[in-house]
């Protein structure tokens, strides 16, 4: 299975990173070819509903990082998102990134797999409602099936999150895929 992780935050040794790198050690232990785009680290215009995806043969008006993913999104039988939460929802950088799914519509539907993964500090899980009913109403649009949801409370840093399970959680899911 192609599996493709995106990650949102630019803490490059942050929460949601060991969480990544967990998912993905499993993953490829599982015998899964993984790939990784790092979007707070790449150069993702937002999408301006500019319509040229659609009205020409020529793609997105915007040539960026998104070139880079699009080959790989397109081919991912699973997609991940792992985000922190800054203020009830996958943070900006991934949420740009899935902004400009739009220009791959069509090709998205059906016949992949999505998970989420969220960390926040926040000892509630109110906090990720947006986020995930954002992710909900995004798989059921795609018509996506979902492999699993992980909410990572009380993580505000990493001595945190290494007080709990969410580490091996992230490990299985991407085992279990």
């Amino acid at each position: 299975m192609k599996v493709l992780v995106i990650t949102g935050s630019p803490h490059k040794n942050g929460t949601t990173a060991i969480l990544a790198e967990k998912f993905i050690n499993g993953a490829t232990e599982a015998g899964h070819e993984v790939s990784c785009f790092n979007a707070a680290f790449k150069n993702v215009h937002p999408c301006i509903a500019c319509e040229k995806c659609h009205n020409t043969d020529t793609g997105c008006a915007f040539k960026d990082d998104m070139e880079e993913l699009n080959p790989k999104l397109l081919e991912a039988d699973a997609i991940i998102f792992i985000s922190p939460i800054y203020y009830y929802a996958m943070n900006a950088q991934i949420k740009t990134v899935i902004d400009r799914f739009y220009a791959n519509d069509a090709a998205l539907h059906k016949n992949k797999k999505a998970a989420l993964i969220v960390t926040m500090a926040d000892d509630t899980t109110e906090s990720a409602d947006g986020a995930i009913a954002s992710f909900k109403g995004m798989t059921n649009f795609l018509e996506w099936d979902i492999a699993g949801i992980i909410t990572g409370v009380a993580c505000g840093d990493v001595d945190a999150l290494n007080k709990t399970d969410y580490p091996e959680q992230a490990y299985a899911l991407g085992k279990n895929l």
